[in-house]
């Protein structure tokens, strides 16, 4: 299924798919919402294989063509009750990790304009939910699974930068904006950064970011010396971002790395036309702070020259 929906990658669309599923509650049911380019397959839920020392929300572990994966009962990691037993397994793959999700049901699949995802107000915030979207009859809530698999498996976490890399690359007077919709992710990057001695500045989408760098230009002050953006996001995508940037002659100079999870050899290669300095797949964090320092190491001169 993956495959078949990179197509939305290629291009700076500013849309996305969404796998539409269900949890059930008795007669409630709670729709929630995948990107469906990290979408391996969608399949019954076969014999499961008990996991020994795992967390309880692990319900069990199954053979998928030759390969051993977990598989999550979402049910319990989102606090919910069903009544009936969840018969379907939604297979993930992304940040080099393969693992199954228990559903009650899929609906369907979705093609929406990014500008339709919406962030949760904050009395409806929650730590798996980044955004959501509104349908006719109901709300579609989209799961942050990179955070609840991180939760669940440290070797998914955003990656420790060590105490060496952090001294070797110590900056002053340097820029960072970050754009990202998910807090866990966000936080990670930086609390990173900031420990390097940069100077972050964050935003919650790719809308928020382009705002922040449309106003310094206005000002005539820019003092944004690189971008590190995601890719799924609501109201503006990273590759949109990027490719925004990148048609403004004004921030030709401004260093931009794309930082996600869906940052396969396959779409790197797809996004390279849209001009970002570099393209890295979560968690990699180590090799992003090194990269950052390597491209202002190279320069010494602002980014974005104003007049």
């Amino acid at each position: 299924m993956a495959a078949d929906s990179q197509i939305l990658l290629k291009s700076d669309t500013n849309e996305l798919e969404i796998v539409e599923f269900c949890i059930d509650e008795g007669t409630k049911q709670n729709f929630f919402g995948v990107n469906v380019a990290k979408v391996r397959e969608i399949i019954r839920r076969p014999e499961l294989t008990a996991a020994v020392s795992s967390p309880p929300a692990v319900a069990g572990m199954m053979c998928l063509r030759d390969k051993v994966i977990p598989v999550l009962d979402l049910a319990m990691i989102l606090g919910k009750t069903p009544e009936k037993i969840a018969d379907r397994i939604v297979v993930l793959e992304f940040n080099h990790v393969t693992v199954g999700v228990l559903v009650n049901s899929v609906s369907r699949i979705y093609r929406l304009s990014w500008e339709r995802v919406e962030r949760p107000n904050k009395i409806c915030e929650s730590a798996y939910i980044t955004s959501l979207v509104k349908m006719e009859d109901r709300i579609i809530l989209i799961l942050d699974f990179e955070r609840i698999i991180a939760e669940l498996c440290e070797s998914s976490a955003m990656q420790t930068v060590e105490n060496e890399v952090l001294e070797e690359c110590r900056v002053t007077e340097r820029r960072v904006l970050v754009a990202d919709d998910s807090s866990f992710i966000r936080n990670s990057i930086c609390k990173t950064l900031r420990n390097v001695g940069y100077t972050v500045e964050e935003a919650v989408d790719g809308e928020e970011a382009w705002l922040k760098i449309e106003n310094r230009l206005a000002t005539g002050a820019f003092d944004i010396d690189v971008l590190i953006t995601d890719i799924e996001m609501p109201k503006m995508d990273g590759l949109h971002l990027t490719s925004r940037i990148r048609k403004d002659n004004r921030l030709a100079g401004l260093p931009i790395f794309i930082f996600s999870s869906l940052a396969s050899e396959d779409n790197k290669k797809k996004w390279q036309s849209l001009g970002a300095n570099g393209i890295l797949t979560k968690p990699d964090l180590p090799r992003l702070v090194q990269i950052i320092g390597e491209e202002l190491s190279s320069s010494s001169s602002p980014a974005v020259a104003v007049n």
